[in-house]
């Protein structure tokens, strides 16, 4: 599938109309609610008109159920897989919540010091990327055809 060139801006822009979106597990609705991967869809139609495949339904503990990378793995096949040092505003990043267990959360890069993401408990909010998140990162990736022209700084 051929995608439009999109900016880095343009997607925290998109990112960040999300704020305040209640946390909703499953739902990818800004405004009404949201959990860390309908964050991420959600920006992705917004940026592309349209999802990639039609996301299945997951339990709270998909992760802990089946040990597989669910979330690395559709990340890989959907963007482009790049090196932390290539980090920057616009991007997503997954992490693992904790050691050796299966990447579970995602965020969106705004700054070189935030990011955008949906959490239990609260809503759709832009966070200091603190070094307990930054220790936390399991892969870095890249929407298509973003441009890059811009100086990566890396997290």
């Amino acid at each position: 599938m051929k995608h439009p060139v999109v900016s880095r801006d343009a997607i925290v822009a998109m990112a960040r109309s999300w704020l305040g979106t209640p946390y909703h597990h499953q739902a990818s609705v800004r405004g009404v609610g949201c959990d860390c991967l309908g964050l991420v869809r959600g920006v992705w139609r917004d940026v592309y008109g349209g999802e990639p495949n039609i996301a299945m339904h997951y339990s709270r503990d998909w992760a802990e159920a089946s040990g597989i990378e669910t979330m690395l793995d559709g990340a890989s096949r959907h963007m482009t897989a790049i090196s932390q040092a290539e980090v920057s505003p616009g991007d997503v990043v997954v992490f693992r919540l904790r050691a050796h267990t299966v990447a579970k959360h995602a965020a969106i890069i705004a700054r070189d010091t935030t990011m955008i993401h949906a959490m239990e408990g609260g809503p759709v909010s832009e966070v200091a990327l603190s070094s307990w998140w930054r220790r936390r990162i399991a892969g870095q990736f890249r929407f298509p055809n973003r441009e890059c022209t811009n100086v990566h700084r890396g997290v």
